[in-house]
């Protein structure tokens, strides 16, 4: 069996980040914050607030989750190999969408709670526990979307459990997951249009999911070698 290092955790939490689901409600909240927020500090605020929160959110997650995945591989080996089949087959999930994107099944924010957000994003209008709030609310529903990458690196961290080198790497993992939200986040604060984001997400969303899915195809497939 193989544990978690540092490259990994650098070139695994650098993919996740480029994810068209999380630019998608930060860009859309963004254009919403500029619209009616009269001050700019005040969107300022409100976004490092909102991105604040999906670290902390999916720091904690990953703290919950990992002695939970240690528990089952230590029940099992093949609990472990489910395990790494999920994240292959999450992997091909997100090739397939660089070539038939939006067809069939496809691991994205579910419809119901996408409407959930854009109302709850119209909730936020200058205050930050509001932001807060809709940060850690997000953060939960992208994980279908956003969640196999983090649950490939959990598992490979399992080998070892929760050691104070891991809680290291997942707040390093966590800490370059949000930096293209910050990059984001300064851009239109410096008078850069959220369309333009927009326009870009939408064209590179394919190839950010196939990227995505050739991580998660590794990972996955590491996995199941490790074990052997």
């Amino acid at each position: 069996m193989s544990d978690i290092n540092l490259p990994i955790i650098i070139g695994a939490s650098l993919i996740d980040g480029i994810n068209p689901c999380a630019f998608g409600v930060l860009i859309f909240l963004l254009a919403y914050l500029a619209k009616t927020t009269k001050k700019k500090s005040k969107m300022l605020v409100n976004g490092f607030v909102y991105i604040f929160a999906v670290f902390l959110t999916y720091l904690f997650a990953g703290l919950l989750l990992l002695p939970i995945i240690q528990s089952l591989g230590s029940f099992s080996v093949y609990s472990y190999v489910v395990l790494a089949v999920i994240v292959v087959i999450a992997g091909l999930l997100e090739i397939k969408d660089y070539f038939w994107y939006g067809k069939g099944f496809s691991l994205s924010i579910f419809p119901s709670e996408a409407e959930r957000i854009k109302k709850y994003v119209s909730s936020v209008s200058g205050n930050p526990l509001t932001a807060f709030a809709l940060g850690v609310f997000v953060a939960l529903v992208e994980l279908p979307c956003t969640g196999a990458v983090y649950l490939a690196v959990l598992a490979l961290m399992s080998f070892t459990g929760i050691t104070v080198s891991n809680i290291l790497f997942l707040v390093i993992y966590n800490v370059i997951f949000v930096i293209p939200l910050v990059v984001i986040l300064l851009l239109v604060y410096r008078q850069s249009s959220t369309v333009k984001f927009e326009r870009w997400r939408q064209k590179h969303k394919a190839l950010m999911r196939l990227a995505t899915g050739l991580v998660l195809l590794a990972l996955g497939l590491w996995m199941i070698f490790t074990i052997l």
